[in-house]
């Protein structure tokens, strides 16, 4: 009878923090280019694929707590590299998070990139054929329509620009 007097205790202590879990729609990154020392800050949506240099960026699910609790901002992604020959090869799957941006696993020698919150809204608008803006999931077939051309970096107001070399 005290065994399961205490496992029930135990399952009310465990149980709410998982319940108090709030799914975004937006995750917000920031990115260093490492050769021009540029930081540029981009909010994705879920499933929208993304380009800061060289690597595609597609965030699966990003999750927050409420204000009232202890926060913890996590997403998970894949980050595909793009090669010269329009190749693309997967360098990392899995969760980055927003508290601990030293444990970002993506080791890439000239950009990092990290996350640094989960939204609900955001001044980019979304993708036309996202999951947010039509209630469909996005079609899995490469679209002309990408958001950031090879080469380029996303901006805060979702124009793109050449990322452009140090003057001295």
């Amino acid at each position: 009878m005290r065994r399961l007097l205490a496992l029930t205790l135990l399952a009310g202590m465990i149980a709410p923090a998982g319940a108090a879990t709030i799914s975004n729609p937006i995750a917000s990154f920031s990115g260093l280019d490492k050769i021009t020392g540029r930081i540029t800050n981009f909010d994705v949506y879920m499933d929208e694929t993304v380009q800061f240099g060289a690597l595609q960026i597609t965030p699966r699910v990003c999750y927050t707590r409420p204000p009232t609790e202890t926060q913890r901002t996590s997403v998970f992604l894949e980050v595909d590299q793009v090669s010269l020959k329009g190749g693309t090869e997967r360098i990392f799957t899995g969760w980055m998070f927003a508290e601990s941006p030293a444990l970002n696993p993506i080791d890439h020698p000239v950009y990092d990139i990290w996350l640094v919150d989960c939204k609900q809204t955001s001044d980019i608008p979304p993708p036309p054929n996202s999951s947010a803006s039509s209630g469909e999931p996005p079609s899995a077939e490469p679209s002309s329509e990408a958001p950031v051309t090879d080469g380029a970096v996303l901006n805060n107001d979702s124009t793109t620009t050449q990322a452009a070399a140090p003057t001295n």
